[in-house]
């Protein structure tokens, strides 16, 4: 396992981090789930990934209770803070002052930590003044709750003026966490180059399109039993993707390609993501310990520049840089494209 820092921070994170949405407290038995986390430790990750609202709080227990014995000092746990928990009330979800400060507590409880390595604002919230978003995650890290603040899915438009607002009480944003692939490549235009500049890595998510580019999903075919695709919560998001002849068939040309340099098709899929210099880790999910230990042999994988050459020329036409929802992407799981802010004195 390579470690990579995360941002312009001194913070450094396995370059393949283990997460688990869709997976503890939900498809996964929490001793299943455990063995999942023991494989990772075992094959050096270091870094897990989780949020509040995976399967509305269980994930997070489940992953206290997996990590629960581990030495802190050695791990860096990340959650994320926006969708509503419990009964969704008026307050329960966004990033107001009053939901990051109940809701940190609550992820702190359910951990079984003291602290959070990385708190995250899951997505942008419209409703509520960057400012006071912005001031409340200082608050956090000022009590000792996290160590750095990070966003996901924000666009670069929001990221700037969040950099900017954070970097006022002395707090700055060091990760962004976007949907990242050989097929989703949506940041590569402005979000990139705009964390490049500011000092912010990305922790990337679906590295494997949902399991579109394990080659497992085949034309013509029936949805394997137990896959994200068929999976209530997931499958109606992918359902045009994996439904998606065409698509299917490009990918199965990848096999070749992966044969080639020695990989599967998920571990090739993981590497490509890791050559961008600008991620720090690639989050992968697992219902088995096998499916980490196969993941993590893609960790410090180096690519010769003919391989993803080869790769945008098989997937061609199906590579998607347009985030618009028409084309396959949840609604919640785009980003809001206005960044609201009231007026300010701060300067950068």
């Amino acid at each position: 396992m390579d470690y990579r820092h995360l941002g312009n921070s001194g913070l450094k994170i396995s370059e393949i981090a283990y997460g688990n949405w869709l997976t503890h407290g939900s498809r996964v038995e929490a001793d299943a789930a455990t063995a999942c986390v023991r494989a990772a430790l075992d094959n050096g990750i270091s870094t897990f990934d989780t949020a509040d609202v995976y399967a509305n709080t269980k994930a997070e227990s489940v992953l206290g209770e997996a990590l629960k014995g581990e030495r802190r000092e050695s791990l860096e746990i990340l959650t994320k803070v926006y969708w509503p928990t419990g009964p969704a009330g008026h307050n329960d979800s966004g990033l107001s002052a009053k939901h990051i400060r109940e809701s940190i507590d609550g992820s702190l409880r359910r951990l079984q930590t003291d602290y959070v390595d990385l708190y995250r604002a899951h997505r942008y919230d419209t409703e509520t003044p960057l400012e006071e978003t912005m001031q409340a995650f200082a608050d956090v890290v000022r009590r000792g709750k996290a160590l750095y603040i990070g966003v996901s899915e924000w666009t670069a438009e929001q990221i700037r003026e969040g950099h900017r607002l954070a970097s006022d009480p002395g707090i700055r944003l060091i990760s962004s966490q976007p949907q990242y692939s050989m097929l989703w490549r949506v940041i590569e235009d402005e979000v990139v180059p705009t964390c490049e500049e500011l000092g912010l890595s990305q922790i990337v998510w679906s590295p494997v399109a949902r399991g579109i580019l394990t080659g497992k999903y085949l034309p013509g075919q029936p949805l394997p039993e137990g896959s994200r695709a068929a999976h209530e919560e997931v499958g109606g998001s992918i359902s045009g993707r994996v439904n998606d002849d065409a698509l299917l068939t490009a990918v199965r040309g990848l096999k070749p390609v992966a044969d080639e340099v020695g990989l599967s098709m998920a571990q090739l899929a993981v590497a490509w993501v890791l050559q961008n210099s600008n991620v720090a880790a690639a989050i992968i999910g697992a219902s088995r310990p096998e499916q980490v230990v196969e993941n993590v042999k893609a960790a410090g994988v180096t690519l010769e520049p003919e391989v993803p050459a080869t790769i945008d020329t098989v997937l061609g036409e199906h590579v998607q840089r347009d985030p618009r929802p028409d084309r396959g992407q949840r609604a919640e799981e785009a980003p809001q494209l206005t960044v609201r802010v009231t007026p300010s004195t701060s300067r950068d």
